[in-house]
């Protein structure tokens, strides 16, 4: 298909899609390829401003990626890995604490904390409950608590030991998936242990500065290097818009990282040709499990697989996807980056079908 119709298809698509969902209250959506020297950038829907007025959605404006965040961790640790500073086969208890660690992975009667490596983390294999899923032993869990204390800051230490004192953990280290934001919290903290500062900090000098995404930044956690003409997305649990709530300072390292597609970009493409990672790391990264029929799970990426009439060899590509719709994938196939969000919790699934079928229209 000719690059001009292909972009009238996907454009039709993307509005036809935000316009029939009335969850859906702003999207945006950028696909770029420079082998067919393609580039698309939209925005449709309203957004809110902090001070409550209502604006239209822009392509430039700042997007919550929500676990698409987790490609931006691993990729944290795989370069500390390159500059020799750690393993993925090393115990995360050879860079927390104690007290941190203390009863955090006990299985039917066994401590297991020790035995959690960082590929555990990485891969969700760890067995540690999820403190944004997981249902609590008792009380109300971390959605409710994110809704109730719009003006509570959280630290990615008080998540961790919420978990441990309000959680299960489900099988020993390395015997099962089970995705896990509590374990990408503690690989946020091993990033700090091991660089001697912030996660938002090390997220900033290593990633956003040398990649010039100078609108990137932790939500929550940190400002962008230069302040965004533009307001940031509004992100939505039903029609309520929590992208301005303190509490969703929960997400951190497991999901936190918020910027315009055009920055995103800027770090997929480094990404995807070599220039922050060596093909030998990237491959070690592939070491993935069953995350979904057709989609596996690496460290900090997802990989969409051939599944005969499920799955056809088409959709082949990487990246990450998040629970609001959200996801960011490299198809190696058209050499295309598919960067969006529908901006919605529990649109996961939605989100990737809907790239999906930008990925026929190329």
């Amino acid at each position: 298909m000719k690059p001009t119709k292909a972009a009238e298809n996907i454009t039709a698509s993307f509005r036809k899609l935000v316009r029939s969902d009335a969850r859906i209250h702003n999207a945006y959506l950028l696909v770029h390829s420079d082998r067919s020297e393609f580039h698309l950038n939209l925005a449709e829907g309203q957004t809110e401003t902090r001070a409550g007025s209502v604006v239209q959605a822009y392509p430039e404006q700042p997007v919550f990626m929500a676990s698409v965040g987790k490609l931006f961790t691993a990729v944290l640790l795989a370069i500390l890995y390159e500059q020799g500073k750690l393993s993925f086969e090393d115990s995360m208890a050879n860079f927390l604490d104690q007290d941190l660690l203390d009863g955090l992975h006990v299985f039917k009667g066994h401590d297991y904390t020790s035995q959690i490596r960082l590929k555990h983390l990485l891969n969700h294999t760890s067995g540690l409950h999820d403190y944004f899923e997981d249902k609590p032993l008792k009380g109300i869990g971390m959605v409710e608590r994110l809704l109730g204390e719009p003006d509570r800051a959280y630290l990615p230490r008080e998540i961790v030991t919420w978990s441990k004192e309000n959680l299960k953990p489900h099988f020993p280290p390395g015997q099962g998936f089970h995705y896990s934001d509590t374990g990408y919290h503690l690989l946020g903290l091993v990033v700090e242990a091991v660089t001697s500062m912030p996660f938002h900090a090390a997220l900033s000098r290593i990633l956003f500065e040398p990649l010039r995404m100078k609108h990137a930044f932790l939500i929550g956690h940190s400002q962008p290097l230069e302040e965004c003409p533009h307001p940031t997305a509004g992100v939505y649990l039903g029609h309520t818009n929590i992208v301005h709530y303190r509490s969703l300072s929960m997400d951190y390292a497991g999901g936190g990282v918020t910027a315009p597609l055009e920055d995103l970009l800027k770090f997929m493409q480094a990404l995807a040709q070599g220039r922050l990672l060596q093909a030998a790391t990237l491959a070690q990264m592939d070491d993935c499990v069953r995350f979904a029929p057709g989609i596996d799970y690496g460290y900090g990426m997802m990989k969409i697989r051939p599944v005969p009439i499920l799955m056809p060899a088409r959709y082949s590509c990487w990246g990450n996807a998040g629970s609001t719709g959200a996801f960011m994938f490299y198809h190696p196939g058209k050499d295309a980056y598919l960067i969006g969000s529908l901006n919605q919790f529990r649109y996961h699934s939605k989100g990737i079908r809907f790239m999906l079928r930008v990925i026929d229209k190329l």
